[in-house]
């Protein structure tokens, strides 16, 4: 059997987890087709983000020795910190020494598909539909399929069901009664915050902007990007999530300057009543707060009117690169983690979601009910950033937080923020 081994590289800082890599200008020159068997490739070298699973080690040898089992191949992986990501795969795509398979995050991969380096997988996928839509649609441009979804996250609203259940409230099935129930419990906890509305959150803003009626940027026909956030639905969705603060009073001053790991400790620390909060947020919050065993609850966004409202499905996806002569292997290593025993494995390990639909059925059906909201929202009302390879600069100006904290902090209206948004949002997507 094939030796399976491992390079560790330096630990992950906690702050670059929402590491947004610029985009690239590099290309590669390909120097294969992929029409090779695997039987022609030793090793496979693969680069893994290093933090995601706290037995990264331990899966990997379960997973490549069983991979060589099958197919006679090596596979050297190494772990690669977030904060070296962008620079290490630029240089090697430079270089033509990229490794053959790599972990993107969802919202990485137009950029690097852009530059020519990933290899087009859609000729391996019988089914698209079989995989989480969001996801699978940040991979795929222009018909073809760059990377597959490998593991997932997504947020909905996580809440105190025993304030709840003392104030008389059920779980809101709409926006009205989203912010009613805020309302109540920002007049009758005084202790708490009833509805932090962050700032420095981008994907705590982007469900309202849908919700709303809004898109964050179009296509158009001619290649050009279009973004709706200054629409009349996208205004609607920013005027009620900014409004809970500025006009209902349900959040707190100083959430203006709160990203996600702030929100989440005011929730753990029980000075929130209710949350937005991702998928793996729930049991790091109890390891971190046992008290409140029993009296957490999660419910999917509410639709503005009824049914449910969009949230931002993160995450990985894996993508093999064009180029290095061991394509075929590659591919197999990529449905290898991404279907059956190791994608549930990952899952199970790390908290996320698997990246396949059926798979993520098994939670929508499961029982916990810190997990099951979390999977139906990810079924039913998770989508994707808009795939477009400069995205990542959206992301790195931070355009979608300089509105909401424009709005929060006074600094413009809703229409004046939504308007500079948009243009900024343009100007980036289009070249400008």
């Amino acid at each position: 059997m094939a030796r399976r081994r491992t390079r560790m590289y330096a630990p992950l800082p906690a702050a670059t987890l929402a590491l947004v890599l610029a985009a690239t200008g590099c290309g590669s020159e390909s120097g294969g087709d992929g029409s090779g068997d695997i039987s022609d490739t030793d090793t496979l070298t693969v680069w893994i983000m290093e933090g995601t699973n706290p037995d990264e080690t331990g899966f990997f040898d379960a997973a490549n020795s069983a991979f060589a089992e099958e197919h006679g191949v090596d596979v050297d992986v190494e772990f690669i910190p977030w904060a070296d990501a962008q620079d290490k795969i630029s240089t090697s795509i430079a270089g033509g020494t990229m490794p053959d398979v790599v972990e993107l995050g969802t919202t990485f991969t137009p950029e690097f598909a852009d530059s020519g380096a990933l290899y087009d997988l859609a000729p391996y996928i019988d089914d698209p539909s079989a995989y989480t839509e969001g996801m699978f649609q940040m991979g795929e441009i222009d018909d073809e399929v760059y990377a597959l979804p490998w593991y997932a996250a997504i947020r909905s609203i996580v809440y105190r069901t025993d304030i709840f259940e003392e104030h008389g409230h059920d779980v809101p099935e709409d926006w009205d009664q989203f912010r009613d129930i805020a309302i109540d419990l920002s007049e009758n906890e005084e202790d708490m915050t009833a509805f932090p509305v962050p700032g420095d959150a981008q994907y705590s803003v982007m469900p309202w902007i849908w919700g709303g009626g809004g898109e964050i940027a179009v296509e158009q026909d001619d290649g050009t990007w279009v973004s709706e956030i200054d629409s009349e639905g996208g205004r609607a969705g920013m005027e009620f999530f900014t409004g809970l603060a500025l006009e209902d009073g349900v959040s707190t001053t100083g959430a203006v300057n709160w990203n996600e790991v702030d929100v989440m400790e005011a929730f753990a620390d029980e000075e929130a009543a209710m949350a937005i909060l991702g998928s793996a947020n729930p049991n790091a919050i109890l390891e971190s707060n046992p008290d409140l065993e029993g009296d957490i609850g999660v419910f999917p966004f509410p639709g503005k009117d009824g049914g449910y409202t969009d949230s931002f499905a993160g995450g990985s996806s894996l993508a093999v690169f064009d180029g290095t002569g061991n394509e075929a292997a590659g591919v197999a290593y990529v449905e290898h983690l991404t279907d059956g025993e190791f994608s549930t494995r990952w899952a199970e390990e790390t908290g996320f979601f698997p990246g396949r639909v059926d798979e993520v059925q098994e939670f929508v059906e499961s029982e916990d009910p810190l997990v099951q909201p979390f999977a139906i929202q990810l079924n039913e009302a998770g989508r994707g950033t808009p795939v477009a390879p400069a995205w990542g600069q959206v992301e790195a100006e931070n355009i979608i937080v300089g509105m909401q904290q424009d709005i929060l902090n006074g600094n413009a209206t809703v229409e004046e923020a939504t308007e500079w948004a948009a243009d900024e949002i343009e100007r980036i997507l289009n070249g400008g």
